[in-house]
């Protein structure tokens, strides 16, 4: 076995060692690290968990001065596997890639933090350990995480049946649309039955896509709404004016905060999504009022002209 061969299969230690130049780094490192999670992208890994390995090397600026035995003054085990439960937290995910991506990417937010060599494993998945690994170096000055850039906050509009129907949403648009705000629309299912099965789990998906059939019947409404289901759709679509319709199977079934309650209480999910984007207000338009929200709430009627 080559020594460049032996390196890709040693313990990324080893590799961050024999990629050291000039200006030699410390390192740091959390071997082993497991974590019970789910996560994958093929169906038989929905609704189950799996264990899942990391071993992460950090290199850091040597520090300059004593180190006085202060362990505020290094980059802390501890922020490594703070990084790691931060973004398991965020999301439900279908790649490891992506999720090495982003602990990478929070590790690197820590001022020591120079590079940083991740690798992730599924120890679940057959016989072998199937896994990622991946480098990513600091490029120039870090990120200011105090001042991180906040996303757009949306006006949240539930829209019941009688209101998709109304004569009067076009209007109810335009002026939503003057207050200048990133607009993002909810419905519920249509008043037609869906179908019901036994499957807990099956039946949250045909009540989830119930819903996206609706907000199609709402886009086809207006031109200028857009159905977007991912949160990078979503980001994308606030960000350039659009108006948008939310399908809400995959942040749904992504997330590891899933909405406890019913998925046929539209109302409900859709304040929970509300809270979950930070939206500015939600606005129910011929609908109930939810019953707990983390964001202000209003209500107008389906008669209603001006909002």
């Amino acid at each position: 076995m080559t020594s460049e061969t032996g390196t890709a299969f040693a313990h990324p230690s080893a590799r961050a060692q024999t990629t050291t130049g000039a200006g030699a780094l410390d390192r740091i490192s959390v071997r082993d690290h497991m974590v019970e999670v789910e996560i994958g992208a093929f169906q038989a890994e929905r609704g189950v968990t799996q264990r899942i390995s990391f071993n992460i090397v950090v290199e850091v600026q040597p520090l300059s001065g004593p180190i006085d035995d202060d362990v505020d003054r290094i980059l802390s085990y501890d922020r490594i596997t703070e990084a790691i439960a931060t973004e398991l937290a965020v999301e439900r995910l279908a790649l490891l890639e992506t999720l090495a991506e982003r602990v990478a990417e929070r590790i690197l937010r820590e001022p020591q933090a120079m590079r940083v060599f991740v690798r992730i494993e599924k120890l679940d998945r057959g016989p072998a350990a199937l896994g990622v690994e991946i480098v990513r170096a600091r490029d120039g000055a870090p990120a200011d995480t105090s001042s991180a850039a906040k996303g757009p906050c949306p006006e949240l509009v539930f829209l019941g049946n009688a209101a998709i129907a109304s004569p009067h949403l076009t209007g109810w648009l335009d002026q939503l649309h003057a207050q200048g705000k990133p607009l993002v629309l909810c419905v519920g299912a249509a008043d037609v039955a869906a179908p019901q099965v036994p499957h807990p789990l099956a039946q949250r998906r045909i009540d989830l896509l119930a819903i996206e059939q609706n907000a199609w019947v709402l886009a086809a409404r207006d031109p200028r709404c857009v159905v977007v289901g991912s949160r990078t759709e979503l980001d994308w679509a606030m960000k350039n004016g659009q108006t948008c319709v939310w399908a809400p199977s995959k942040i749904v079934l992504d997330s590891v905060d899933t909405p406890s309650g019913d998925a046929r209480d539209a109302v409900a999910l859709a304040a929970w999504f509300a809270a979950t984007f930070k939206a500015a207000e939600m606005l129910v338009i011929g609908a109930k009022l939810p019953a707990q929200a983390a964001v202000p709430l209003r209500a107008a009627c389906v008669d209603t002209v001006t909002l």
